[in-house]
């Protein structure tokens, strides 16, 4: 989805065009054929029952391969090639930190991150993935770096009037997003069945769509529909206000976050450990505010409130 620029300064971000954005797509794939050639040099953790020994093997090895899959802002490949997004760039930092110099990208579709995970394609996920109760039987959890709301991309002066999914339903609007997105849900709280909504590659994939008119909405998060908007210079769409889903009846805050294999305890709680740390420095909003991230969107929850 649609890059900032890697001096992860918010204006100019702004600037890209849709060429750029094109391009950072196209980056991915090539990236992604790098990181397939690159599967057999995996890290794998020698034992299970005591938390793993991952960290120590990867500062052995002085490189992390962080799974991604090429969403803006959370983690992407740039028009450059670059690895960049909010989540590599805290990787870097907490990962350097733990003694670990260096990161690789291994992009792959969302709905592959977490299999490729638990089958040692690479180490970590890095792509802001929401933590849910269903992924936290699956996959360890880092306590979420930030918290998000939902908006919608629709057309230049919202003829449809939508602003919530209960909106979209009621009126019978054409609902995009994007593959194995947590929105599909949080649509079929309101009784839209994933059948009838167009499922995308990303967000840029979605403002192209409401642009077109092949859809009348384009749903994720608040985050990635602002930049999108904002960073194409979009004349035909706008993004809405944000606003809190429901799932189950209950409102809904997505957070987001690392992601490592079961048994990495050590891992998880030695990157916990730094991640704090640069929660209370001030650091964390500084990296996040640089890709669109507001400070409104920052969180103290942890991950076992989220996977409870």
């Amino acid at each position: 989805m649609a890059p900032p620029q890697r001096n992860n300064t918010a204006g100019a971000g702004r600037r890209l065009s849709r060429r750029s954005l094109l391009g950072g797509a196209a980056s991915l794939g090539a990236v992604s054929a790098l990181g397939a050639t690159t599967a057999c040099s995996r890290v794998s953790s020698a034992d299970a029952g005591d938390g793993g020994d991952l960290l120590e093997r990867l500062k052995a090895q002085g490189t992390v391969k962080l799974g991604l899959a090429g969403e803006q802002p959370y983690s992407y490949i740039d028009k450059d090639g670059e690895l960049t997004g909010t989540s590599p760039e805290i990787a870097r930092t907490i990962f350097k930190r733990l003694g670990v110099p260096k990161v690789q990208p291994f992009p792959t579709e969302f709905n592959s991150l977490i299999p490729g995970l638990n089958s040692q394609q690479f180490d970590v996920v890095a792509a802001g993935m929401y933590i849910t109760p269903e992924r936290c039987k699956q996959v360890l959890f880092a306590d979420p770096e930030y918290e998000m709301r939902d908006a919608f991309i629709v057309r230049k002066g919202n003829p449809k009037n939508l602003h919530n999914y209960e909106d979209v339903k009621k009126s019978g609007a054409k609902l995009a997003t994007g593959t194995g997105y947590a929105e599909i849900g949080y649509a079929a709280e309101v009784g839209i069945k994933e059948s009838e909504i167009l499922l995308l590659p990303d967000q840029l994939a979605g403002l192209l769509a409401v642009e077109q008119g092949r859809a009348d909405v384009f749903t994720g998060t608040a985050v990635t529909v602002r930049n999108v908007v904002r960073q194409t210079k979009s004349k035909k769409a706008e993004f809405t206000a944000a606003f809190t889903p429901k799932l189950d009846g209950k409102p809904d805050l997505g957070t987001g976050a690392f992601a490592f294999r079961s048994v990495e305890t050590k891992l998880r709680d030695a990157f916990n450990r730094e991640l704090h740390k640069m929660k209370e420095s001030g650091e964390l909003f500084r990296i996040m505010k640089g890709f669109g991230f507001i400070e409104e969107e920052m969180t103290d929850m942890t991950a076992k409130e989220r996977c409870a």
